[in-house]
């Protein structure tokens, strides 16, 4: 009778770490799987001519070496 007792106690054991492992499993695979949320993105236009002053100045027709002279920016 304790043969029968000890290979049920077994036998449920391993059923119970399998039920378990197949929850874990599912949970995860629930919360790895999950739509992201969307976020609201505020796009940034560019601006206008208006805004940033007009159209820059024309250019020579002469080539020059250097490079531009970096402007600064409000």
């Amino acid at each position: 009778m304790s043969e029968i007792s000890s290979a049920w106690s077994v036998f449920l054991i391993i059923l119970g770490t399998a039920m378990v492992s197949a929850l874990v499993a599912l949970i995860w695979v629930v919360f790895s799987r999950r739509k992201p949320r969307r976020r609201q993105r505020r796009h940034r236009l560019n601006p206008t001519l208006a805004q940033v002053g007009g159209l820059p100045p024309v250019r020579d027709g002469e080539k020059s070496s250097e490079p531009p002279a970096p402007t600064s920016s409000p």
